[in-house]
């Protein structure tokens, strides 16, 4: 991200929205934070600060940070790496493995990227095979809502399948009502997808979660007693 401007990260991971040095008043230009390690508060982390900059580069460029200028570095960073299937290949609609029946993905390994993305990816998988085992008709999301625009991203076709997390472009696009002309600004469009996001999906909810009590199944001649789709997605 650096490399695309000076001001790159003062517009991205370090944007200091919300945020005012209470010593001053003031809004301070760019932000890092910095998230504890251990029990003790001995340790702390840099959010965000994947990098490939070299080790000695690293120790200057940190302790160039206000505050951290006697820092003791432990462990510098890198870029970490992705791994996960190529979901609109391998996936079902309802997250199952195509070559192997039976079992199922849920959260990053899946191609959603992000700990709210992950944990909604893995409730939705629990809904959905929580109304397989009742012997009823499997109803995804729909797509006006997040959780509908996550697993439609799972499965869209494309050459260079790539994780990602909830935008906009993954909801179905805002439709004008018959007879208007103006469009909404942005802002607006925004809100108004969001309202019908939250209408579809409590029309939406009710149905799938009915009856979600504690079931026995017998799976690959093993006896496992399953739990509500809250409990599951929580493992």
């Amino acid at each position: 991200m650096a490399e695309r401007g000076l001001e790159t990260l003062a517009h991205g991971p370090m944007k200091p929205v919300g945020l005012v040095d209470p010593t001053t008043g003031r809004t301070p230009y760019a932000v890092v934070q910095l998230r504890q390690e251990d029990h003790a508060a001995t340790a702390y982390n840099l959010v965000g600060f994947q990098t490939r900059m070299t080790y000695p580069a690293q120790g200057v460029v940190f302790r160039m940070i206000p505050g951290l200028e006697t820092a003791e570095i432990m462990r510098f960073g890198s870029v970490h790496r992705n791994t996960f299937v190529d979901s609109p290949k391998m996936l079902t609609p309802e997250l199952e493995l195509r070559a192997l029946p039976g079992v199922y993905l849920a959260g990053q390994v899946t191609g959603v990227e992000g700990y709210v993305e992950s944990a909604a990816c893995g409730f939705a998988c629990a809904l959905m095979l929580a109304q397989r085992l009742r012997g009823e008709a499997v109803t995804p999301p729909p797509p006006t809502t997040a959780l509908g625009g996550l697993l439609g991203h799972l499965q869209t076709p494309r050459d260079d399948f790539q994780p990602s997390n909830i935008t906009w472009a993954h909801v179905a696009p805002w439709e004008l009502p018959p007879g208007t002309k103006k469009r909404p600004a942005k802002r607006d469009k925004y809100e108004l997808m969001a309202a019908r996001a939250l209408e579809h999906f409590d029309a939406w909810l009710p149905g799938v979660t009915a009856g979600l009590e504690a079931v026995t199944v017998v799976a690959r001649e093993c006896l496992a007693e399953t739990v509500s789709a809250a409990a599951c997605a929580s493992c």
